[in-house]
C-alpha cells in the first residue's frame, strides 16, 4: 500500500476507480459462485458504494449447496483477523426488529466492497453518513469489506470499524499505532461478527473475506488486483506517491 494521503483526492479517485474494477473482474472471473455477480455502485439507499454482490432472484438456489464456476467457498472463520462478536443475547433482541428492506431490481443484494474515500471522513456529517449507511446496511443482513487506506483523524481517531462498531456494540478496540490503516470484514448473519486487520502504509495487502452467506466467504485477492491498477498506473503519477 501506497501513501495515498500524499496526493489530491481528484488523483486518489483515478486509482480508487480503476482498483475498483480490478476486484469486479476478478470476482466476476470466478471468484464469485454461480447466481452471483458483482456490480459497481448500485443505488441501493444512502451513499453510493463500490462493489455490489447481487444473487440472481432465484428461490431454490442457496449458496450452502454449491459451489459453482471455479469459486471455492470457505465456511471456517478467517484467520488469522482481529474477531469482535455481538454478545448473543443483544443480537437476538436486535433480531425482533421490524425493518422495511428495498432490494435491488436486478436481485438480491448480499454483499458489498467499500474503499474509504478521503471524502467519507473529512466532516463530521460524512462521517456519520458512512457510518451509518454501513450499520443499516449489516441490519439488513447485508455483508461488508470495508478497506480504508487512510490513516484516522480527529473524527475517527483509532479508525473506521471502531466508529462503525461502536454503533452495533461499545468495544475497546485501539488501533495499533505502527498500523493505521484498516480492512474490517463484516458478516451480518447469523451472529454479527467484524474480521479487523490493521496495516501500514508500504504493508502487502492481506487478502480479506467477503462473506456471501452466513459463515461462507471468498477472499477478495487485495493486494494482487492493487498491483494490477498499479502497474498501469503513469509513472507521473505514481512518482507523486513513491
Amino acid at each position: 500500500m501506497h501513501d495515498w494521503s500524499r496526493v489530491t483526492p481528484g488523483i486518489y479517485h483515478n486509482f480508487h476507480y480503476r482498483w475498483i474494477a480490478a476486484m469486479i473482474d476478478r470476482l466476476n472471473a470466478g471468484l464469485l459462485p454461480k447466481g452471483l455477480i458483482a456490480m459497481a455502485e448500485q443505488v441501493i439507499g444512502g451513499p453510493e458504494p463500490d462493489v455490489v454482490a447481487l444473487q440472481q432472484n432465484n428461490p431454490g438456489s442457496s449458496l450452502e449447496s454449491t459451489t459453482g464456476g471455479m469459486a471455492t467457498l470457505a465456511q471456517a472463520p478467517p484467520q488469522p483477523k482481529t474477531q469482535f462478536v455481538i454478545p448473543a443475547d443483544a443480537e437476538r433482541y436486535a433480531a425482533k426488529a421490524n425493518r422495511i428492506v428495498v432490494r435491488h431490481p436486478v436481485g438480491r443484494v448480499v454483499a458489498i466492497v467499500e474503499v474509504v474515500s478521503p471524502g467519507n471522513k473529512d466532516t463530521r456529517h460524512a462521517l456519520r453518513s458512512f457510518v451509518e449507511k454501513t450499520v443499516d446496511l449489516l441490519y439488513d443482513n447485508v455483508n461488508l469489506l470495508i478497506i480504508d487506506p487512510f490513516p484516522p483523524n480527529p473524527r475517527n481517531p483509532q479508525g473506521i470499524h471502531k466508529a462503525i462498531w461502536d454503533e452495533i456494540c461499545e468495544d475497546a478496540f485501539v488501533l495499533p499505532a505502527d498500523r493505521p490503516l484498516t480492512l474490517a470484514a463484516y458478516q451480518a448473519a447469523p451472529i454479527k461478527t467484524a474480521y479487523v486487520e490493521p496495516f501500514a502504509v508500504g504493508q502487502t495487502i492481506p487478502d480479506m473475506p467477503l462473506f456471501l452467506q452466513n459463515s461462507f466467504y471468498i477472499n477478495v485477492p487485495l493486494e494482487a488486483t492493487y498491483m494490477d491498477t498499479w502497474s498501469v498506473l503513469p509513472q507521473t503519477l505514481r512518482d507523486l506517491v513513491l
